[in-house]
């Protein structure tokens, strides 16, 4: 999975419009992009949008933060339409991962979903108290697929005028960023890039999601339509990167016992099986 696009969730004509792109998956939002006195109905509209998903459409929803009150309601509100995974929002470490397992636990069988099947997506850095617990996700739910991070809630926590000068991320949110990285690569979930808010720059979106590739992140976030065939293939290896990723599987493969194999005259050892294996996800084989 590459390309995971918001869609605000009182909005069912935008949720038409993502539905005809190419996404790989729908984060249906009940957080940010809906005002307080409308988190209500728009509970009832993306359960909705989730019974209207095409088939094979991956759909997750943003639901409030634990601490708002509002969580619970919005997950009895949308999981008997059986959302692919949950986004949490705010999120400070395993603590709070394995508070909403224990929600999903009681809800899956409440409405006969299979056990353990609704994944979990934390969004992890939008406080200094969140980015300070990145290292406290040990023990988390094997539910927790992914994690990604923010600049701009954690702007308003740390008190900065701005995330970005030039284009670029300023110091205190590149930090986040790599943490969270090291964070997600540490315990073996998928490192899912932050948003790109200048929805016009698309050379600027392209850069960053190919930087964001190098860096390790499998997968971005994103708040529009047109920005999703950029992320798609700025983060699908290329018929090269596969064939060579393929190669170094099979000559493992082939020597199992081995720590370091040869080819094409080069010695590779297990970080590049490591490494391989990783492009071969983002290609989907």
């Amino acid at each position: 999975m590459r390309s995971l696009l918001f869609v605000p969730g009182d909005s069912p004509r935008k949720f038409e419009s993502a539905k005809r792109c190419a996404a790989d998956a729908l984060i249906l939002d009940l957080e940010d992009s809906v005002a307080t006195d409308r988190k209500a109905g728009a509970r009832q509209t993306v359960r909705g949008m989730l019974a209207a998903r095409k088939p094979g459409q991956l759909c997750y929803v943003r639901i409030n933060a634990l601490d708002t009150g509002l969580a619970l309601a919005d997950l009895a509100a949308v999981m008997p339409s059986a959302p692919d995974g949950i986004v949490l929002p705010k999120c400070e470490g395993a603590k709070d991962v394995n508070h909403l397992a224990t929600y999903l636990d009681a809800f899956e069988a409440a409405f006969g979903l299979a056990h353990g099947t609704t994944r979990i997506v934390v969004v992890a850095t939008e406080t200094a108290r969140a980015v300070l617990k990145l290292h406290d996700f040990e023990g988390a739910s094997p539910r927790l697929w992914g994690m990604t991070w923010g600049a701009e809630d954690l702007a308003a926590s740390l008190g900065a005028s701005r995330n970005r000068v030039d284009g670029r991320y300023t110091g205190p949110f590149l930090l986040a960023r790599d943490l969270c990285l090291v964070s997600a690569a540490s315990i073996g979930v998928v490192a899912i890039d932050a948003v790109y808010t200048d929805i016009d720059n698309l050379d600027g979106l392209k850069e960053e999601t190919i930087a964001a590739r190098c860096d390790g992140f499998m997968a971005k976030t994103l708040i529009h339509p047109k920005h999703v065939d950029i992320v798609n293939a700025a983060l699908t290896p290329t018929a090269d990167e596969v064939a060579w990723a393929t190669q170094v599987v099979r000559a493992f493969e082939e020597a199992p016992a081995s720590g370091v194999v040869r080819i094409d005259g080069r010695m590779i050892d297990k970080p590049h099986l490591v490494a391989a294996r990783k492009v071969l996800a983002m290609a989907g084989r």
